[in-house]
């Protein structure tokens, strides 16, 4: 074990006597560079603040001189956080005594993680009353938001601290602050359940305004199953609260806590939705629709449920119910209330909320597991439009659906599935599916922005599609379906997408690491068939990654010789080296070497020969020779 390395050991474990005798000896300039240098992310003084070990804190601050605001990574609970200052991770693990060392030896009480997350954030997050005073007493900036515009008291409202929540208030913590998705600190209370934390923060004067969403914090409640919350806001008619500014008790009336008639049954229905799909409560819903129901015919003024604009084949063509009478009769058909729960979600939250998308993917997961294939793919189709309608391009869960029907259609193509219902897959539900990853692509592509598409997640996205390919050719097709299918390749790949490391469609298709796109499998790859149509279809057989490699150096890394013969009868360059002066036989393993499946003289010309000679002696050739030749001379560097 080398020496920075048992330094941070005996640091992390907490072994002072260890550690002095380590540094024993050693001279200053030696120590200095000791705790700037970090082990897993983490620098000694970093790891003896997260474990709570005073004494070591205090030697290396004292004797050692260890930069006290040199952040790093740090575990808590099985999340690594970056950049993390040692009184960050002293405040988050609940040690006072190190907290006031590190504040004493000079540590910046503001000081922040790269997620913009302080000392006095990660205190209230788990709930450490003490270290939060002390912080608070020592100036520590209530207001300080992490990236998501996620404040103090909206950490300890969501996390159900209530003392915590009281403090900052007492102290004058902004109570309708807004995150960037415009949630106030009454949202966590209502998305956590947190009844006592919302009463207090409404006689601070929180009122109930709505998220970017359009949620309220009684919807927000709904959504998440939060009864009691939901009870409390829909029954109070009118409530007295007090406010307390400066030691002057104020009284205020506050009619339903600020919630108005129409939100009251919008909740209603929409918590008995959550009983259905989250809860799996059939009864639980009917009481709640009940109740919605009675508040929308309670008076005179009858509020009607708006007419829907057309019925939804996804749906069945199912409408809602519309008197008591109707929702009565729900209870002897279960499919018909889950229905029902789908069109009350769309309606309230709109087809732009990620809630209404996700229940109705897991309704058509629940028909998939059943065996009615033909009812999941309805909904799920249904469930995608409505992403690539009103999410980003290249959404991790428009992604995620498109990798749920691959699996799907996977499933249905094996063996095991036969004999089930409807386990036939069709050309035009997987052209279909093709069609809709492709359009994906070219959104991201497309997209007017001054941010170009993830590279990881196009890498997923390109993945996909690859597997959508695979078990296309799986399926039998007419001509005129064959060539729709190679059209819609064609048009895939005259957008020039490229992943993670500047993979094309073809180093993909050739790279085993495209198996592992989900947690279920899909095809196998390096696969000859995909890579065939590709090449058919117009892939350059030349592309290069970030390390210039090409599609065949990918091949022989991955040992496919059949892929290798492939790609150098449609014509690439057999002995064009990648940025380290590899060429693809380089790459190749002893074992493949042995079984001659690559025969270099079969493939070399005077052309490459001509080539490797004017790299190797650096002859001046530019301007010498046609300028289609130059680059021909510098793939083979």
């Amino acid at each position: 074990m080398d020496l920075k390395t048992a330094v941070f050991n005996a640091a992390r474990d907490g072994k002072l006597r260890l550690l002095q005798k380590l540094l024993e000896n050693k001279d200053g300039h030696e120590v200095t560079k000791l705790m700037g240098e970090k082990t897993n992310g983490a620098t000694p003084l970093l790891m003896a603040s997260r474990y709570g070990h005073l004494d070591l804190v205090e030697y290396l601050l004292e004797c050692c001189s260890a930069p006290v605001e040199v952040g790093g990574s740090v575990n808590f609970d099985g999340e690594t956080i970056e950049g993390a200052p040692p009184l960050w991770a002293a405040s988050a693990a609940g040690h006072l005594k190190v907290v006031q060392s590190l504040l004493g030896h000079g540590a910046s009480v503001n000081s922040t993680t790269l997620t913009n997350s302080t000392p006095l954030r990660a205190a209230c997050f788990d709930g450490h009353l003490d270290i939060v005073k002390y912080l608070v007493e020592h100036k520590a900036d209530l207001e300080v938001a992490n990236r998501h515009g996620h404040t103090c008291l909206m950490i300890s409202c969501y996390k159900g601290h209530k003392d915590i929540a009281q403090y900052l208030l007492e102290k004058g913590a902004d109570v309708n602050r807004k995150s960037v998705k415009g949630n106030t600190a009454l949202h966590d209370c209502a998305e956590s359940g947190s009844l006592e934390i919302m009463r207090m923060l409404l006689q601070y004067g929180a009122s109930m305004e709505q998220d970017g969403y359009g949620m309220t914090p009684l919807l927000s409640a709904s959504v998440t199953g939060h009864t009691n919350i939901v009870d409390d806001l829909t029954t109070h008619q009118q409530v007295r609260v007090s406010v307390a500014y400066s030691g002057v008790c104020l009284h205020r009336c506050v009619h339903g806590y600020g919630t108005s008639h129409m939100e009251r049954i919008d909740a209603l229905e929409l918590l008995g939705a959550t009983f259905v799909d989250k809860k799996r409560d059939l009864l639980g819903a009917l009481k709640y629709w009940k109740r919605a129901m009675d508040l929308r015919y309670m008076d005179s003024n009858i509020v009607h449920k708006p007419e829907p604009k057309q019925l939804i084949m996804a749906y069945d063509y199912a409408r809602e119910v519309t008197n008591g009478e109707e929702l009565d009769g729900l209870i002897s058909d279960p499919d018909e209330m889950r229905m029902q729960a789908l069109l009350i979600r769309e309606r309230i939250l709109g087809p732009q909320h990620p809630d209404t998308s996700y229940y109705i993917r897991y309704r058509g997961a629940v028909y998939a597991d059943s065996g009615n294939f033909e009812r999941c793919i309805n909904l799920w189709k249904y469930a995608l439009d409505m992403q690539q309608s009103n999410l980003d391009p290249l959404s991790p869960m428009t992604a995620s659906s498109l990798l749920s029907f691959a699996e799907l259609f996977s499933f249905m193509l094996q063996d095991r599935a036969k004999g089930l219902l409807g386990t036939s897959v069709s050309f035009e539900d997987l052209m279909g599916i093709l069609s809709k990853s492709v359009l994906e692509i070219e959104r991201a592509v497309k997209q007017n922005g001054p941010m170009p598409p993830d590279p990881a997640q196009l890498s997923k996205a390109l993945s996909i599609i690859l597997h959508l390919i695979c078990l296309l050719e799986k399926v039998p097709c007419t001509a005129e379906q064959d060539h729709f299918k190679k059209e819609t390749i064609y048009r895939f790949l005259k957008l020039h997408p490229c992943g993670k490391n500047g993979y094309s469609p073809l180093h993909l298709a050739v790279d085993r690491n495209t198996t592992c796109v989900g947690r279920y499998p899909v095809c196998k790859f390096p696969s000859l068939t995909v890579a065939s149509i590709l090449l058919e279809c117009g892939a350059d057989v030349n592309s290069r990654d970030e390390d210039d490699n090409s599609p065949l150096h990918i091949a022989a890394s991955n040992g496919h010789p059949d892929i290798m013969n492939l790609l150098i009868s449609c014509g690439t360059h057999f002995d064009s080296t990648n940025a380290f002066q590899q060429t693809a036989c380089d790459l190749l393993d002893e074992k493949e070497l042995s079984r001659n499946v690559i025969q270099p003289i079969n493939h070399t010309t005077l052309q490459c020969l001509a080539a490797r000679a004017i790299i190797k002696h650096s002859l001046d050739y530019r301007g010498n020779i046609p300028e289609k030749l130059e680059a021909f001379v510098l793939l083979h560097r």
